[in-house]
């Protein structure tokens, strides 16, 4: 989806929702995961149920996978696993870094998150041993590590560790915005002992820990992150507590790590595992079936089929998460006027992208819940395929404010009776340019002017953050919870740099997302983010496209994706938005 890499946005998925939010894959950015507790996210967009597409039921994320046989025997180690992301990110630090799918990804096997979710969608601790509310409003919360603890490089993971991890990330210019709105400045986190960590929060959430699943949870060494700060081309090294040791990295490359066989919980199988980015998704899915790689993350639809129709491939399918769609700027003309807003989403040729581009396999969206959600709105429809009511609309503002200028494009916001906008997309992807062509044709004739910026998807990230660009394609929501989807639609996480990616502030929706956090009412929480979703209709700030699919693809003799537990014996999480972890995974041999 269309996330770069300005300032660590898993860190602001997982504040603001998966949280993120990437796409080589389908042109459109990703998020990152540092909502509260988002995770995406790079999010943005989310348990598991087998053999079934994707149905989410309450909580629930469902995902289909082909079950290896159970007759193979016990998890042996060794072998290394070569898996293809669809981007690379600017960096590997959880307090400073763009972390977008792909680099929560290679998150996952170096660093801990405090708190992970189970296969129903409950919040689980991990990394910390408990989380628990202090007062009956939700507004303060105390964390308890486990104890013997280290980090790769001998430095205890203690409460000190955590405060040190949450004031850094605070005080990041970008990261920061998916933490400053939710805490008092001074006194944010308050210190117990060696092992316990208050949070303190400015409003009650009784969601708070899935605030800790992901980037926001993902602890760093104190000693590595200090160094780093001294030494910016450490950030590509990261240190971590988890089941795998940094070992090297080249940009656009190879990222390896290997087996940490002093972890905590217990011993990795895996000798290495080594991420290799590759943008295009049918060259990613080309070196996959050829067996230069034993893994890979893609969500471009036509690539999920194809490796669907593969026997010999286990792919697990995950389409409870992000959603996909245009983006549009509501800070900067012309796209600061409603009437342009709606005329692009009128000009929008929906069901043409549906079928053309997504061959009829992914969904149509309208929101950002999928049907089965239990926060669905079914009274919500995404307006487009309407090009007559658009060229009304167009006709209007430019007889208003035509003569206007485009700050972006340096050009009046309209000519010839057309709006002038630029659309941007994440690549080089050969499906992101289809779409594009898709798009241009279709606008063109509903009374815009368009101009392409295809951007690498850390800077495409940053252009979003920054509010330079008009209309991009772009994948978000999709957290677990919707109350960390908030960050990405507060009126808090607006400024010269934004994870209110349109720069639209809505305070009654504001109002809305406080309830919502508040709330441990369920028949509360449904109407309240059915009213969230009718807000964002009403915006005209996103043009929803299709749920995302997510394929988590791996060759026949790569095992045990889906057989991780917590220290405490649930079972976990197996994918999530893209994303999935390698302490279980074994080879075959």
């Amino acid at each position: 989806m269309g996330i770069a890499a300005v300032v660590s946005f898993s860190l602001i998925a997982a504040a603001c929702g998966g949280s993120d939010d990437d796409s080589s894959d389908s042109g459109d950015t990703e998020t990152t995961e540092a909502t509260e507790g988002s995770e995406s996210t790079d999010g943005g967009d989310s348990g598991e149920t087998e053999t079934t597409d994707a149905e989410i039921e309450e909580d629930e994320i469902t995902q289909d996978t082909v079950a290896p046989d159970e007759a193979i025997g016990d998890p042996v180690p060794g072998g290394p696993l070569r898996y293809g992301l669809e981007a690379d990110v600017d960096g590997l630090n959880p307090t400073s870094s763009a972390l977008s799918s792909p680099g929560l990804m290679m998150s996952q096997a170096v660093f801990d998150s405090l708190v992970t979710y189970d296969v129903d969608g409950n919040y689980v601790p991990y990394l910390a041993e408990s989380v628990e509310p202090l007062d009956g409003d939700f507004s303060t919360w105390q964390l308890k590590l486990r104890e013997g603890v280290t980090f790769h490089d001998g430095t205890p993971v203690n409460a000190e560790a955590v405060q040190i991890n949450f004031e850094l990330q605070r005080a990041d210019p970008l990261v920061g915005l998916a933490v400053r709105p939710y805490y008092p400045e001074a006194d944010a986190t308050t210190l117990i002992d060696d092992l316990t960590i208050q949070y303190n929060l400015l409003e009650p959430n009784a969601q708070f820990p899935k605030a800790l699943t992901g980037q926001l949870g993902y602890l760093a060494s104190p000693t590595w992150v200090a160094a780093a700060a001294e030494d910016p081309t450490l950030n590509q090294q990261p240190v971590g507590s988890g089941p795998f040791v940094f070992d090297s990295r080249s940009a656009d490359s190879v990222t390896r790590f290997v087996r940490n066989d002093s972890w905590w919980n217990g011993s990795a199988f895996l000798d290495a595992v080594e991420f290799v980015p590759v943008t295009d998704p049918d060259s990613r899915a080309d070196l996959f079936l050829n067996g230069d790689l034993q893994a890979m993350q893609t969500s471009n639809p036509a690539t999920v089929e194809d490796l669907r129709s593969e026997d010999a491939i286990q792919n697990i399918i995950d389409e409870t998460g992000e959603e996909t769609f245009v983006m549009l700027n509501s800070q900067v003309p012309p796209f600061d006027d409603v009437r342009a807003r709606q005329a692009l989403a009128f000009a929008t040729p929906k069901q043409q992208y549906l079928d053309l581009i997504t061959l009829g396999i992914a969904r149509s969206a309208d929101q950002m819940f999928i049907p089965e959600s239990k926060f669905y709105n079914p009274d919500i429809a995404q307006q487009a395929d309407m090009p007559d009511e658009a060229l009304a609309l167009v006709a209007e503002y430019c007889a208003e404010r035509g003569t206007e200028e485009n700050p972006l494009l340096g050009t009046t916001t309209c000519s010839d009776g057309k709006i002038n906008i630029e659309y941007q997309w994440s690549g080089p992807s050969v499906v992101g340019t289809q779409t594009a062509e898709l798009m241009d044709q279709n606008w063109g004739n509903a009374g815009f002017n368009v101009t392409f910026d295809e951007l690498p998807q850390d800077d495409q990230i940053q252009d979003a953050a920054l509010g330079s660009f008009n209309a991009v394609l772009w994948r978000q929501f999709g957290a677990e919870d919707p109350v960390n989807d908030r960050v990405w639609l507060g009126c808090d996480n607006i400024g010269v740099i934004s994870l209110n990616w349109p720069k639209f502030c809505d305070e009654a929706r504001d109002t809305l997302m406080a309830q919502g956090a508040a709330s441990t009412d369920e028949a509360e929480r449904i109407g309240i983010y059915q009213e969230v979703s009718a807000n964002i209709n009403a915006a005209y700030t996103y043009v929803f496209l299709n749920h995302t699919i997510w394929d988590n693809a791996f060759a026949e003799n790569v095992l045990g994706v889906c057989d991780r537990v917590a220290p405490t014996g649930e079972s976990l999480l197996c994918v999530t938005n893209g994303r999935n972890w390698f302490d279980s995974i074994w080879i075959n041999e």
